[in-house]
């Protein structure tokens, strides 16, 4: 039995999340795509197939990469005040790290589905991740999109206007990454 392991990293592909607006206020609210910069999945194999993955994302490495909808365009400034509220909102001084642990990997018919825990905010919970597999020209893509509720990890999503505008509890987490 062989046993390697793997590792990819932001250069290897994206790792993004994607905000909703909700409340009365909801049309002055930007709908926001964030880029993490700094993360890492480590995968482990055996013959050739995934045995375990390991993700690790560097919470203050994010980025906020536009900003649609809302009242005005999103530029520069607006961009870092989104960055901080961010920041504060999942106390990155105090919980810098983001982590998925999939202990239980199995072959479906479009990839893996990788069963383990995720932590956010210092809350670990059970997550499922459907991952996509494909190959062409010799190259490997891998990808998934998950749904995450933020208030099942402890955090309280942004609001301002007294509530009348606020993120949407359920944020939309997008992966892909090439494998050659």
């Amino acid at each position: 039995m062989t046993i390697s392991s793997r590792t990819l990293t932001a250069a290897d592909g994206t790792l993004n999340v994607h905000t909703g607006v909700t409340g009365r206020a909801s049309k002055m609210g930007h709908r926001l795509t964030i880029a993490f910069r700094d993360w890492s999945v480590t995968v482990d194999e055996s013959e050739g197939a995934p045995t375990a993955v390991s993700v690790r994302v560097r919470v203050d490495s994010m980025e906020v990469v536009s900003g649609e909808g809302g009242v005005t365009p999103m530029f520069g400034p607006e961009k870092m005040l989104a960055r901080s509220n961010a920041l504060g909102t999942l106390d990155a001084s105090d919980h810098p790290e983001i982590r998925y642990d999939a202990t239980t990997v199995e072959s479906t018919k479009d990839g893996y589905r990788l069963d383990g825990t995720l932590t956010i905010h210092g809350v670990t919970r059970e997550h499922t991740v459907d991952l996509a597999v494909s190959t062409s020209d010799g190259t490997t893509h891998v990808a998934f999109d998950a749904v995450v509720r933020q208030t099942d990890f402890g955090v309280k999503p942004y609001s301002q206007l007294l509530g009348s505008m606020k993120v949407v509890d359920d944020v939309d987490v997008s992966f892909s990454a090439s494998i050659s």
